[in-house]
């Protein structure tokens, strides 16, 4: 599903202007739901659904459970833009491609961003139902958005990821979720290319490498908004326990089910935390790791590419 041109630069300024002619808000916080999620849509407030297939450049994901539409709105006071469907890389679609909706969010103007997943469960305490929030991960694809053409107005080329997933925004998750009683804990996430799942003997080694839990997707989006210079976390819903772990078989249909039933507890979650996440980090914000924001805005503004 690999387009002839992989959308670039001068798309995602078009996509950000067709986008702010529909949505008149800026958004402050980015969020992208996973497989069964998009139930938590439904707490957002004066919303504007843009299907995706109308915005320049903008895949189309074809996996069941996953939506095709940004919703634009109001997450208490807070203006955000929450992408209900993702494309993958197991789906023929290019690494600038499964990118290219998140790196809009960064032009427009978000200062966090959050991703949301379902994950199968290695680590004992991974099992369904429970949240784990992302401390790093394992980048096992076999592709890096970063490789190839650096185009500067993105950010470096070499970027460092010591801390991806934003530290504060991290400790609060956990703080709330305690709070309110969820299982949640915090652990490293391994990202395969799929859409196979992983057999037990890539779970065993997974295990031996530290991972606790395994999905398809999240890392190659935390790597292009980290070098934008945006703060991230990321949540995983324990959906099933890997190959190997259980007796029961493997299916989207497993994955979809505990997505749904979990989405609710995610969006409570949010809710705590999305002060947290639409606060301005002074140190995040003069921080010059890629295209810093203020540098982006203007560039948008002031682009007379058609």
């Amino acid at each position: 599903m690999t387009s002839e041109k992989t959308p670039g630069y001068p798309e995602a300024v078009r996509a950000v202007k067709y986008i702010a002619a529909r949505w008149p808000a800026r958004p402050r916080v980015g969020i992208v739901l996973g497989s069964g999620l998009g139930e938590v849509v439904r707490g957002l407030r004066r919303v504007r659904r843009i299907p995706l297939a109308s915005i320049p450049g903008f895949p189309r994901p074809s996996v069941a459970g996953h939506g095709g539409a940004l919703h634009l709105g109001f997450w208490g006071e807070v203006p955000v833009a929450v992408l209900a469907g993702r494309v993958h890389l197991y789906e023929g679609y290019g690494p600038g491609e499964v990118v290219f909706p998140v790196r809009v969010m960064a032009l427009a103007g978000i200062r966090s961003f959050t991703a949301t997943c379902a994950a199968g469960g290695i680590g004992p305490r991974a099992t369904p139902g429970s949240l784990m929030v992302l401390s790093d991960h394992l980048n096992l694809q076999g592709a890096n958005v970063l490789a190839g053409f650096h185009d500067q107005r993105w950010g470096e080329r070499f970027v460092d990821m010591t801390q991806a997933y934003d530290p504060s925004l991290r400790l609060c998750t956990l703080k709330a979720a305690r709070a309110m009683r969820l299982k949640c804990f915090e652990g490293v996430y391994a990202s395969f290319l799929g859409p196979t799942y992983e057999t037990p003997a890539e779970i065993r080694a997974l295990r031996t490498l530290g991972a606790d839990a395994v999905g398809m997707s999240t890392v190659p989006e935390v790597i292009a908004v980290h070098q934008m210079g945006v703060r991230a976390l990321a949540v995983a819903i324990i959906t099933n326990r890997a190959a190997g772990l259980s007796r029961n078989p493997l299916s989207h249909e497993e994955v979809l089910e505990t997505g749904q039933a979990a989405a609710q507890d995610l969006a409570r979650l949010l809710d705590a935390v999305m002060p947290a996440l639409a606060a301005v980090d002074g140190v995040e914000e003069s921080r010059s790791q890629g295209v810093e924001k203020s540098k982006n805005s203007r560039e948008v503004e002031e682009s007379t590419t058609s």
